[in-house]
């Protein structure tokens, strides 16, 4: 038996899937050279790309069926989707064509503002419990989501899998078993 995984995972974008500010650092227009994988240019040549990890880890939650949200506190939110939709993330082993970063995440919060909106907001698209919902970001003012039971995993020099394993323990280890509401048994009572 595998290990249960929250129905939803979410990661901010700057310094948590890549290492820069795309408000700051970047300047448009983006491109791509050809068929590159994970990497996109910036009018400058500054090199958007994921951290090492960052694809197969958006395989594997692919792979099992759980939501994935980009939840991002951004002045640039055209620019990071821009930056998403160029990225090719390598294929998995045994595959052979890359897929656009943004066919990942079905669900994007991508504006400025606490991410207790963008959390409010993904609740409210999604339908999906916050006890469900484990968040990657790097900043740990950002941690204030577990006010409505997100799982919080602070992110620090990068996302890879030893962080990601971290944040899977801390919110099975808060969520043990999933909880079926049962709303015929609360008419019942």
């Amino acid at each position: 038996m595998t290990s249960r995984l929250p129905k939803l995972v979410a990661f901010d974008l700057d310094y948590t899937l890549w290492d820069l500010w795309v408000d700051t650092h970047v300047t448009p227009p983006l491109r791509r050279d050809g068929n590159a994988h994970n990497a996109v240019l910036d009018r400058h040549d500054v090199e958007i790309k994921f951290y090492n990890h960052v694809p197969q880890i958006l395989h594997r939650l692919r792979a099992a069926n759980v939501l994935i949200a980009a939840a991002s506190r951004t002045s640039a939110p055209s620019v990071a989707r821009n930056a998403l939709d160029l990225l090719l993330v390598p294929p998995k082993p045994g595959e052979h064509d890359a897929t656009r970063a943004i066919e990942f995440f079905d669900q994007m919060e991508i504006y400025p503002g606490s991410k207790l909106t963008h959390f409010k907001k993904l609740h409210q698209k999604t339908g999906i419990p916050y006890s469900e919902m484990l968040f990657f970001d790097d900043e740990r003012r950002n941690k204030e989501v577990e006010s409505l039971g997100v799982t919080f995993c602070l992110v620090q020099n990068a996302l890879d899998n030893r962080t990601f394993e971290k944040g899977l323990a801390e919110w099975r280890k808060r969520h043990p078993e999933e909880v079926v509401e049962d709303a015929a048994g609360d008419a019942a009572e």
